[in-house]
């Protein structure tokens, strides 16, 4: 399975609930916090409707 390392560059402060919702989803708690996901069509579904606030690197296995 692939894997995604996401990091959160950008403050969830302000944003739209839905945005703070996907981010909490990932796991992500704080700016430069990074979490390892699987890559799942749900899991890049939310990288990509925060992806203005993140930053994405694929993971080797």
């Amino acid at each position: 399975m692939n894997q995604l390392k996401v990091t959160l560059i950008k403050s969830l402060i302000g944003r739209i609930p839905s945005h703070r919702q996907c981010a909490r989803g990932l796991g992500l708690r704080r700016i430069r916090h990074s979490v390892v996901v699987a890559a799942t069509p749900e899991n890049v579904g939310m990288i990509n409707q925060i992806r203005y606030l993140v930053s994405v690197e694929a993971v080797s296995s």
